[in-house]
C-alpha cells in the first residue's frame, strides 16, 4: 500500500478539533436526507468497504451548465456580499465572461461567510457573503458558472492558532514573511483535512469547481529549511531530501484534495505559478507543474507579466503582455502535451498595473493582448485578476 492511501485510512480514524464533528456531520446528513456522509465515513467507504457497495454521490439543488470556454473573474468575499456584486453581475452578462471566482477561504484565513455554530469555522469567519446560497442562486439566474477560491497553506489564523502545524523560529514564535503573512505546513495531513472539509462545504452549497491556491511551501524556503522548526509528519522517514520531500507533499495534497471531492459532483483546479511550468519543479516551493497538472481536472497558472523578470528574451516582461503570454503558452503546451492526464488550462491574466515593476498601464488594449495571445497558442479558457475587482471597460473577452 502506497503512502498516500496509508495517510488516507489513517485519517478516517483521526478526528481533531479543527475539523467538522461527528454529530455535525450526521444533523447535516439528517438535512441532506442521507445524501452526505462524514469525512470519516466517507474515508472507510473509499478504501475499505467491498466493491458491490455503491459510493455516494452529493449534488446540490443548483443547476449549472459548464460553459463553452470558462472565462472568468476574481470576486473578494466583501464585493461578492457587498453592493459591487450587482455590478460584477452586470459585467458578465453584458460581456462574454461567464464564471466567477470568489473567495471562500480568503489570504488571511477567514472564510467568507457565517456558518453554522457548531461549524468548526465558526471563529473563523467574516460575515461578508451574508447568504451564499442566495448568492448562489442568483448566479444561476444569470447562468454564471460559480468557482469557490480557497487559499490553502498561507493561513495567518490557523499558524496562530496552532502554530505546531506552522513554521516557528528559534525562540518558538510563529515564523513571517516580510509582509507579515504566515504559512502552515503542507506536511501536516491535519490541515490537507481543514481545508478539504471545507472545500466539501462549498460544494454542498452549490459551487461547481474547487480552485486550491497557494498550494506551495513560502516563497524561498530552501534559504529558510536549515533556519526554522517543523514537523515533517509522515514524511520524516522518507528516503530522499527535503526539496523531494516538499514536491511530494504538495503533489500528495493536491491528489487528496482530488480524491476527497470525487463524489461531490466538481472540478477540482489548483493556482500555480507560471514559472513553474519552465522547471522541472520549483525547489523552494514544492510545485512540480507535471505533478500537479495530472492531479486535476484544471490547472490554472498565475502568468501575470507583472510576476517575471527578464524570461523568455524581454528584459521587462511586464511591458509586453502578448509576447510574455504567447512565450509561455507554448512552454506550457508543450509540457501538458506530454502528460496521461492531461487538465484543461485555464490561465490567470492580468488587468491591474504593477507600478512597482515599470510604468506600464494596463487596459483594453493589454488584456485583450494576453486574451488574443493564449487563443492563437488553443488555450480558449482564462480567469482575468484584480484584486480590487476594478475591471477595464469595453474589453472584447471573446475568444
Amino acid at each position: 500500500m502506497g503512502k498516500f492511501k496509508k495517510m488516507m485510512l489513517t485519517a478516517a480514524f483521526s478526528v481533531t478539533a479543527l475539523l467538522p464533528t461527528a454529530a455535525l456531520a450526521a444533523n447535516e446528513g439528517e438535512q441532506l436526507e442521507g445524501k452526505q456522509l462524514s469525512a470519516r465515513a466517507e474515508t472507510v467507504q473509499a478504501y475499505e468497504v467491498p466493491h458491490v457497495m455503491k459510493r455516494f454521490t452529493y449534488s446540490s439543488d443548483l443547476s449549472f451548465r459548464y460553459p463553452d470556454a470558462v472565462r472568468g473573474i476574481y470576486v473578494t468575499g466583501p464585493s461578492a456580499g457587498g453592493a459591487k456584486f450587482d455590478s460584477l453581475v452586470k459585467l458578465v452578462d453584458d460581456t462574454d465572461l461567464n464564471a466567477m471566482v470568489i473567495d471562500i477561504k480568503d489570504d488571511h484565513g477567514n472564510i467568507t461567510y457565517t456558518p453554522d455554530k457548531k461549524s468548526p469555522y465558526y471563529d473563523i469567519a467574516q460575515n461578508y457573503i451574508d447568504d451564499p446560497q442566495e448568492m448562489l442562486k442568483e448566479l444561476e439566474k444569470h447562468k454564471i458558472y460559480p468557482i469557490a477560491r480557497i487559499v490553502v497553506f498561507k493561513d495567518t489564523l490557523l499558524a496562530e492558532k496552532k502554530p505546531e502545524l506552522s513554521f516557528t523560529n528559534s525562540d518558538g514564535s510563529v515564523w513571517k514573511n516580510g509582509r507579515g503573512e504566515a504559512f502552515v505546513s503542507p506536511f501536516q495531513h491535519e490541515v490537507w483535512e481543514y481545508n478539504v472539509e471545507l472545500a466539501k462545504e462549498a460544494a454542498m452549497m452549490g459551487f461547481q469547481e474547487i480552485q486550491f491556491d497557494y498550494v506551495r511551501f513560502p516563497e524561498g524556503f530552501e534559504t529558510k529549511d536549515d533556519e526554522l522548526q517543523y514537523d515533517l509528519g509522515d514524511y520524516t522517514d522518507e528516503d530522499t531530501d527535503n526539496v523531494q520531500k516538499r514536491v511530494n507533499a504538495v503533489t500528495d495534497f493536491v491528489a487528496y484534495a482530488k480524491e476527497q471531492l470525487a463524489n461531490y459532483d466538481v472540478q477540482t483546479s489548483v493556482d500555480i505559478f507560471g514559472y513553474a511550468a519552465t522547471l522541472d519543479e520549483a525547489p523552494g516551493i514544492g510545485q512540480n507543474f507535471s505533478k500537479i497538472s495530472s492531479n486535476v481536472d484544471v490547472i490554472s497558472s498565475m502568468i501575470y507579466p507583472s510576476h517575471w523578470t527578464s524570461y523568455f528574451g524581454l528584459d521587462v516582461p511586464n511591458d509586453h503582455p502578448y509576447e510574455l503570454t504567447a512565450e509561455y503558452a507554448k512552454v506550457e503546451n508543450e509540457v501538458l502535451g506530454k502528460l496521461a492526464n492531461k487538465p484543461k488550462s485555464r490561465p490567470w491574466i492580468q488587468d491591474f498595473e504593477a507600478l512597482w515593476v515599470s510604468s506600464k498601464q494596463y487596459g483594453k488594449q493589454e488584456v485583450e493582448d494576453q486574451i488574443r495571445a493564449l487563443n492563437e497558442n488553443g488555450i480558449d479558457e482564462f480567469l482575468i485578476w484584480n484584486a480590487a475587482n476594478s475591471y477595464t471597460e469595453g474589453v472584447d473577452y471573446t475568444p
